[in-house]
């Protein structure tokens, strides 16, 4: 027997930027292949539009180097080609949100220079305990850092998470269904964007 879905709060979208999507713009060729295929894109901008529908906060999570990328340590293999390649630096194309997940004037963007995950070193944590959220929702990419990172954080934080499975994408097929079925699951509701919407409502 499958339970309902707890209404969710929020919704929160990692890193759905030009730099990280678009192939022509990153350097992670495999993950934006996988979104493009997974059309996450699209389902991402209608869940996000449910939650404006019904007055509930979406928040954009991104990266932005600084230029000289001076507090980016390269202790992790995503650091080290940050810095080495130069990527998603503050200020350009590469850091801007797509164009379909632009954000509407009552969303919020939490910005960091450095690091793996959106809850760490930003005012994530704070700004949902003041907007009174308790069950999150967390799209995006990537399966295999960022959005685990989130879930497991906020879980820990004492969030109750929902990952919007077919609003997700890793950088192979393999590697999502692994960490959807061996991760996700243990630390996270795993829904649909449609499950989702029906629980708004």
């Amino acid at each position: 027997m499958t339970l309902p879905l707890p209404v969710p709060d929020a919704s929160i979208i990692s890193e759905c930027q030009r730099g990280i999507l678009e192939p022509e713009l990153g350097a992670f060729a495999g993950l934006a292949e996988q979104a493009r295929s997974r059309c996450i894109v699209p389902r991402i901008a209608v869940l996000a539009e449910a939650f404006r529908d019904v007055g509930k906060p979406v928040i954009h999570l991104t990266i932005a180097h600084r230029l000289d990328f001076a507090d980016v340590k390269a202790n992790s293999l995503l650091a080290a080609l940050a810095r080495k390649h130069g990527n998603v630096i503050a200020g350009t194309p590469q850091a801007t949100i797509v164009p379909e997940l632009a954000p509407a004037v009552q969303d919020f963007v939490v910005e960091r220079s450095a690091g793996l995950i959106g809850f760490l070193g930003t005012a994530l944590d704070a700004t949902l305990r003041r907007l009174g959220v308790q069950t999150l929702v967390v799209a995006g990419v990537s399966t295999n850092v960022a959005v685990t990172g989130c879930a497991m954080v906020a879980s820990d934080l004492g969030y109750d998470v929902i990952v919007a499975e077919d609003c997700i994408a890793a950088s192979d097929p393999a590697t999502h269904e692994v960490i959807v079925r061996d991760q996700l699951r243990m630390i996270a509701r795993v829904a649909s964007a449609t499950q989702i919407t029906q629980a708004l409502t």
